[in-house]
């Protein structure tokens, strides 16, 4: 009767997350906000700005680069963590378009390169620890979440994100755990990170 119990109680907690993050973007489309407040700069990370977008659907044209380089669509969270390396790093993806969670390949084996993103692949649980600068790739909608990791210590990681959503704030914090020689980023639907190969 206990195990039962308690078997009813997991599928109830893992229906109740996995609802939350399933329903979070269509709980936040039609919030109201304060459509002038879109572009403007909220948080800035290592002299790359991070700006406002309202509605996490909402779509302000194609920021491009200079020299043709596709950055994304303003002022999505994509848009945030490409014109960061590109900014930061004179970093370039050969493949500079998708959704955040194709940021992040599964059948990459950990510490690979990905080639797509030309970059160093690392899956959640990983030896080696997450780092300032990493981009984290979260799966928590149909098209994910792409963030800036921008600080580290041994048991939590703060991110700078662009587009969480009309109310949320463009930090957070994630538990960081090391367990067994490999370290977990403690959030629901963290992929992995990717890292520039020195």
């Amino acid at each position: 009767m206990l195990l039962k119990y308690k078997k009813s109680l997991f599928f109830l907690c893992l229906f109740s997350v996995l609802s939350y993050y399933t329903l979070y973007p269509c709980a936040f489309a039609n919030i109201e906000f304060d459509k002038q407040k879109i572009g403007k700069v909220v948080d800035e990370f290592n002299g790359v700005k991070v700006y406002y977008n309202g509605s996490i659907h909402n779509v302000s044209g194609r920021n491009i680069a200079k020299d043709g380089y596709n950055l994304g669509q303003k002022y999505q969270c994509v848009e945030f963590i490409k014109r960061y390396y590109y900014q930061r790093f004179n970093h370039k993806m050969p493949n500079s378009y998708g959704h955040a969670k194709d940021f992040f390949d599964p059948s990459i084996a950990d510490g690979k390169i990905n080639r797509q993103r030309n970059l160093l692949q690392f899956h959640n649980g990983s030896p080696t620890k997450p780092q300032v600068d990493d981009i984290i790739v979260l799966n928590w909608s149909s098209y994910g979440h792409v963030a800036i990791i921008s600080k580290v210590t041994d048991n939590e990681i703060e991110i700078v994100q662009q587009n969480p959503g009309p109310n949320a704030s463009s930090r957070a914090t994630f538990p960081l755990i090391f367990k067994n020689g490999r370290w977990t980023i403690a959030d629901f639907g963290v992929l992995g990170y990717l890292r520039k190969n020195q």
